[in-house]
């Protein structure tokens, strides 16, 4: 008879929910039940402030700026691509305020711009285009250089867009702990590459459990914050039910935008791809450390929601079109 924790592993393998997000869904669980208080609590925000800013600290030594230089080549690419992730949804999350506010409440409507200004993510977005057949090399520069971008771009549209939005400050505080937190070790861990990037290129599986560790600690205290503040009596069945369905429209319909566009305007069948799958994509790795920072002070838990439901919706549609594609390209060349 199996184990326990080998029947555990063999189910997680089988489901289509990514076992980060399972982690992530388990420290709101936890948070919601066992939420962290008193000194406790003062212990995990020092904690939380540094595990961010190593956290960039890795993201910077990953990225290889050569790399994003030499891609440029292929500008009309990457334009499209950033046009998208930082014009284009900015644009429709702005656009969707009318109707989605009065169904889901100021806090989460802010969340739902929130998660419409932050970069695409990286590893997904070029795993999804390897899958389907796509252009990787364009992937990789493109995914890394909206990353770049959006350590400097999400916090100053955050700053012109959602200032004025319910309960939202930015003030110059923020900003000092951006440059903190975020851009400066981004900037070391840059520097720092040529020395330390060998190493933790041979401890990746290392790094990618410190990241993500760091993400559902991240989730746990934004949601600890939220209980001792009453998140759950903001928010009901209704509303996060209302949030799955708009974040389900938002993927499907920023899907289909990202593959007609590029197709009029005559890219290849790899380069629609590319700009598929990295165009449509929002990174929760980077998305929750900078709603820590932003927001601090504010409903964060309520803020993060929203881009917790869209990342695991985007990584099981992108999974299955992904597989689709391949088949398809697959078939063709058989």
């Amino acid at each position: 008879m199996a184990s326990p924790v080998a029947v555990v592993r063999d189910w997680l393998n089988r489901s289509p929910i990514d076992g980060f997000i399972l982690a992530i869904l388990a420290a709101v669980v936890v948070a919601a039940f066992l939420p962290a208080r008193g000194d406790a609590a003062e212990v995990l925000d020092w904690v939380v402030k540094v595990a961010i800013a190593a956290l960039f600290f890795l993201y910077g030594t990953r990225l290889h700026p050569r790399e994003a230089l030499d891609g440029l080549k292929h500008w009309r690419l990457h334009a499209t691509i950033l046009t998208f992730t930082f014009v284009v949804f900015p644009l429709i999350g702005l656009a969707m305020k009318p109707l989605v506010e009065p169904l889901i409440g100021d806090d989460l409507y802010a969340g739902m711009l929130f998660l419409c200004l932050v970069p695409s993510t990286v590893q997904s977005s070029i795993a999804f285009t390897s899958i389907a057949r796509g252009n990787v090399p364009g992937a990789i520069v493109s995914a890394s250089a909206s990353n770049i971008i959006g350590v400097v771009l999400t916090p100053l549209l955050v700053v012109a867009l959602m200032s004025t939005e319910g309960g939202i400050s930015v003030d110059g505080g923020s900003i000092l702990e951006i440059l903190g937190q975020i851009l400066v070790p981004f900037i070391v861990g840059q520097l720092a590459r040529p020395w330390v990037g060998p190493f933790f290129a041979r401890h990746a599986k290392v790094t990618k459990y410190a990241d993500r560790s760091t993400i559902v600690l991240v989730v746990y205290v934004a949601f600890s914050e939220g209980v001792r503040e009453g998140i759950w009596s903001m928010v009901n069945a209704g509303q996060l039910i209302a949030v799955t369905l708009i974040s389900l429209v938002l993927v499907v319909v920023m899907l289909m935008v990202t593959r007609w566009v590029p197709q009029r305007l005559g890219f290849s069948r790899e380069d629609v791809i590319a700009i598929q799958f990295c165009g449509t994509k929002k990174s929760l790795a980077t998305g929750l450390p900078m709603a820590t920072v932003l927001f601090a002070g504010s409903t964060v838990g309520l803020i993060v929601l929203p881009l917790m439901i869209f990342h695991q919706i985007q990584l099981i549609l992108c999974s299955w079109l992904a597989t689709r594609y391949g088949r398809e390209a697959d078939a063709a060349t058989a």
